[in-house]
């Protein structure tokens, strides 16, 4: 420790120099960073879903229709030139329309009112459009170009589009909004007008590392570029903060500032790793879901976290130091007064704040586990361009979801009846087969590109249209009647669509949430069982948190709002590994002075000692979550967003108002259960007169 310490306070010049160039070079690497803006990718390998479509890439050559597009002001004969156009679009797989299920050589009037209505109405075509994943920014630009003014776009792909173009300023927004409350919160609790920059520069740093090393990935998912910068920037930055702390103590200690910061560096070194390690193991749980969202998101988190502690232990004291003169000089008095009577104040209220704990926290472990889950997107933000259409397109046509139907070729009578018995299924408006769109009439007598729609050499493919929304209740039964109908008939049948992707994302986050919520509670308990080497104080900072957590996610629930499940599920773990931090900070305390104080006395100086350190970490984090809520367009960015932000301000609320009293009330047994505890065995009332 003191070759490592020494090396960096003597080498500072050399220690930033190396990690200013790979700052540099991790921003260049970043640009190479791909993203990926498709949840559905992140599906098990054998989700039916995903075998579904990859067998539809491999033998028709095409994905599932992923776009609705609606051109206004036409005839019958120019939307038909419009589909052609569209159709040789850069990215355009397939495009589907009135022509392909009707007889356009018969007059309008005479043919099926509800067919033609799905397609045309009013001097209004809408397409049913297949846009090749990668691809659907550059294919829905050009496809605006082409229906103008007044026409709209919606579905998965032009979805994809706008998270593409939305996703990376948001971002930058949340980040502008966020960084001046970090400055102003600092400001309000250090002594040095510089030290905010200081701990900004540092973690920033640690958060460019972070992105652009993720180079070795290839690529990361949206919600990991939209959620990780920000939140590896509010969860680490205490590490910056009790380090410099412990610098300017030593300094009054020590007049040598090298000496100071070694000293700071030894004293922070386990107790930061400590703090690392309970938010490490919390992120690392998100590893172990099938949903492959976690494991990109989690790696993303504990890679951050890692970063941002050694950046902290090694290029702040370098950095500090070279900056010392300029701390000296921006020095100013501490704005916040110390609160001396802020833990008497705390523990006369621990009583009836711990009652309340107890009255709610059953209702709301019960109702957080029966909220309405959406499991994609979220609903479309009518305020930018990709929700104003959607509503536009569904009020002219209704709502319209595609799923395509694989079956083994080579029985058309079987094909036949299975299209027929789908177009009895309820909220079905339409089903697109060989069998049931040319009839009887032998392939070879039809053109090759009307057959290849329907076969391929081993499948016969089926289209089923729907008038309900991408997910819900509706949605998802009819998936599960077109699945039933063709396993009745066949051995081997894969479905595929977004109403299908999302309900096999529904199957495997359910499984998910159990799994990760255990290993996330097994990793951080061992980790606090090592720390305390207690019995019982891991059980009362798990209880603690996890309770906290309960209340924040039954509030959707109880307000009767649906919740995106993505962020129902990673907040489960986020919460717990970045929130635990401020119940370990306040039990260490405690347990330090109980071994010359009694409980009561014990309680109100480490809630004195600690609660603006809390307080300053907590309305940090939650800042973070509201830039994130606020800024963000996208539901399941947002949502997460305001989750951490109404999370860690309940976490910050348990631990200054419910865990003081839990301490208190089982401080005999916890005695009885610490290895070595040394508590003081006085009484209370012996130690206060004495």
């Amino acid at each position: 420790m003191d070759a490592f310490t020494l090396g960096i306070t003597r080498r500072r010049r050399l220690v930033i120099a190396i990690f200013l160039i790979c700052t540099v070079v991790c921003a260049v690497l970043f640009l190479g960073v791909g993203v990926n803006y498709d949840l559905t990718d992140y599906l098990p390998e054998d989700a039916e879903s995903t075998v579904a479509l990859d067998i539809m890439m491999s033998e028709f050559g095409s994905g599932v229709p992923n776009t609705r597009v609606m051109a206004v002001d036409l005839t019958i004969a120019e939307a038909q030139e419009l589909k052609a156009e569209i159709a040789a679009v850069p990215g355009v797989e397939d495009v589907m329309w009135l022509d392909d299920v009707a007889d356009l050589t018969t007059p309008v009037e005479l043919m099926d009112e509800d067919t033609v209505s799905q397609y045309w109405k009013d001097g209004k075509a809408l397409y049913s459009v297949t846009i090749e994943d990668g691809r659907e920014v550059e294919a829905t630009d050009a496809v605006y170009e082409l229906i103008g003014e007044g026409g709209a776009i919606s579905g998965n792909a032009a979805s994809t589009a706008s998270v593409q173009k939305l996703v990376v300023s948001e971002v930058v927004g949340a980040a502008l909004v966020l960084v001046p409350l970090i400055i102003v919160l600092l400001l309000l609790t250090t002594t040095s007008w510089i030290a905010p920059l200081l701990f900004l520069v540092t973690i920033g740093v640690a958060v460019i590392l972070n992105m652009g090393s993720n180079v070795i990935f290839g690529e990361i998912s949206f919600i990991t570029q939209s959620v990780s910068p920000i939140m590896q920037l509010a969860v680490s930055l205490d590490y910056a903060i009790f380090l410099l702390n412990s610098f300017e103590r030593h300094r009054k200690e020590v007049p040598d500032p090298q000496e100071a910061m070694r000293m700071a560096i030894k004293e922070s070194f386990s107790s930061i790793a400590a703090s690392a390690a309970t938010t490490v193991f919390g992120f690392l749980a998100l590893i172990f879901m099938r949903f492959g969202i976690g494991s990109d998101l989690g790696l993303n988190l504990v890679k951050g976290v890692t970063l941002s502690y050694i950046s902290v232990m090694v290029f702040l004291p370098a950095l500090a130091l070279a900056c010392m003169k300029l701390m000296d000089k921006t020095h100013h008095k501490r704005i916040i007064p110390e609160l001396g009577r802020v833990g008497r104040v705390l523990v006369k209220v621990r009583i009836p704040a711990l009652i309340l704990v107890i009255l709610v926290v059953v209702p709301c472990f019960l109702g957080q586990s029966r909220a309405d889950f959406l499991y994609g997107m979220g609903n479309p933000d009518p305020g930018v361009q990709y929700g104003a259409d959607t509503e536009l397109i569904n009020s002219e046509f209704g709502e319209s979801q595609a799923i395509v139907l694989l079956v083994p070729r080579g029985d058309p009578g079987a094909e036949a009846e299975l299209a027929e018995e789908l177009a009895e299924i309820d909220h079905v408006t339409s089903v697109m087969s060989y069998a049931g769109t040319v009839g009887k009439i032998p392939s070879g007598f039809l053109s090759e590109d009307i057959v290849s729609q329907f076969y391929s050499d081993n499948y016969a493919r089926i289209i089923i249209y729907t008038d309900t929304g991408e997910e819900g209740e509706d949605a998802f039964a009819v998936v599960t009647a077109v699945r039933e109908a063709a396993a009745s008939r066949y051995d081997e049948s894969w479905t595929c669509g977004q109403s299908a992707n999302l309900m096999d994302m529904r199957d495997v986050v359910t499984d998910d949430s159990v799994t990760v919520n255990l290993i996330a509670i097994a990793f951080i308990f061992l980790t606090l069982l090592v720390t305390f080497r207690s019995l019982t104080l891991p059980f009362i900072l798990l209880f603690v948190i996890e309770s906290a957590i309960w209340i924040n996610l039954s509030v959707p629930y109880f307000t009767d709002t649906p919740l995106v499940y993505l962020g129902y599920l990673v907040i489960n773990t986020v919460q717990l590994g970045a929130t635990i931090d401020y119940a370990i900070l306040m039990t260490e305390g405690y347990v330090v002075n109980r071994r010359t104080m009694g409980r009561r006395e014990a309680v109100e100086g480490t809630l004195t000692k600690n609660f603006i350190s809390v307080l300053t970490s907590g309305l940090i984090l939650s800042a973070a979550g509201f830039c994130l809520g606020f800024e963000s367009s996208l539901e399941v960015v947002a949502e997460l967003g305001i989750l951490l932000c109404r999370g860690t301000l309940l976490s910050m609320a348990m631990v200054l108002l419910a865990l003081p009293a839990l301490l208190m009330i089982f401080d005999p047994l916890t005695a009885r259960l610490t290895l070595k505890s040394g508590f003081l065995k006085k009484t209370d009332k012996e130690v206060e007169t004495k």
